[in-house]
This record gives structure tokens, sequence and C-alpha cells, in this order.
């Protein structure tokens, strides 16, 4: 593929924008939507574009009053490893972001919370699908028992904040939206504090 050189990029923000020419939606899913699209570049030409549409999903950190955050461990098939990750979950017809936040907090870890906050956002595959994960924050929290899917196998796993902190900085946490989600969460308590938590080790 032939590169461009330095001078050949745009400078303008606006000129990097890419119009639809057509786009095929090529496969129906259960969960997300397959299209390819042909599109007009910045210069001029055009090329194709696979994409993924995602209904969006909510993730939660819950925070105990002792420092302690709940995680769930989970088997995901794509990549065959377990992984240990905040409660999430997609955004069902009907429902806003927070409303899939409160439902999935309760459904995989078996918690409901007094408060919930917003903390940020992500996109975790900007290269190939549309999805946007909104964070929340929740504390004042309360045991309801658990209500998973039937194909959704989780263990909960509740450590300190702060080593769920290290974790991440040792590589042990590796899904993303986890990732970011506790680091959103971190900064937003430092912020905030509705109480106070140590986040060190």
């Amino acid at each position: 593929m032939k590169k461009k050189k330095m001078q050949d990029q745009p400078s303008d923000e606006s000129k990097l924008f890419e119009e639809t020419i057509t786009s095929s939606h090529v496969f129906d899913g259960t969960l997300l939507q397959v299209y390819v699209d042909e599109v007009k570049l910045p210069d001029g030409s055009t090329s194709t574009r696979d994409w993924i549409k995602h209904p969006g999903a909510s993730a939660v950190v819950p925070v105990f009053e002792d420092g302690t955050i709940m995680l769930l461990k989970q088997f995901r098939y794509p990549a065959q490893k377990l992984f240990i990750e905040v409660p999430a979950g997609k955004i069902d017809p009907g429902e806003t972001p927070l409303t899939t936040a409160r439902r999935e907090l309760e459904e995989e870890s078996g918690l409901s919370c007094k408060n919930l906050e917003k903390v940020g956002s992500l996109y975790p595959a900007i290269g190939y699908a549309d999805e946007e994960i909104f964070v929340y924050v929740g504390w004042g929290l309360q045991e309801t028992g658990k209500q998973t899917d039937h194909d959704e196998f989780l263990i909960n796993y509740r450590i300190p904040f702060s080593k769920a902190l290290q974790m991440i900085e040792d590589g042990e946490i590796k899904d993303g939206k986890t990732i970011s989600a506790i680091t959103q969460t971190y900064l937003w308590w430092k912020r905030n504090e509705p109480f106070p938590i140590n986040f060190k080790c």
C-alpha cells in the first residue's frame, strides 16, 4: 500500500471525516449487526469499511464502605481465557444507560446500590465497532441475589480498590472496559470522595 507523505496529511480536523456512499447489512446476529460500507475519503478517493453496530453497554464499579470493590471472574469464549471484569452488559431496547447499569449490577453481582453516578464512557473497539460503554460507580450496596442469564456463569471477586489498581499495573486485569472503568472511577473518587478510601497497597 502506498504511504502518504507528511505534507499530504490533512491539517484541518474537519477534513478527516469520511462520507458514506453505500452501506450493506451483511450479517444479522443476536447481538451484533455487521455492515460493509463504501466510503469517500478526505482526499476524494474511496475505500471499504467493515464495521459492527452495537446497542451500547453499561459498566459499574461497586464500592463498599470498607474500600473493597466487587469484580467478577468470567470465561470469555473468543479469547479462550478467564478474565477479571466489572459488572457490565448491553443496553436493552427502551433502556437508558443508567437503567442498564442498575440491572446488570444486580443480575451479575447480586448487588443493588443506593447511589449510582456516571464517571465517564469509552469506545472499546473504534477500529471496527460503534459500541460505547457508559461507566458508573455505585455505593450504598446491598445484597439481593444474582439473576444471571441461563448461559452466563460468573464468580464474585471482592478485593480492595488498591489491589485492583495494582492488578492493572501488573497486567493481571486485561479486560479493556474494566481497566478503563476502574481508572475512571479512581479519578472520580479522588475528586468527589463520597467516603474515604485508602488507595495505597
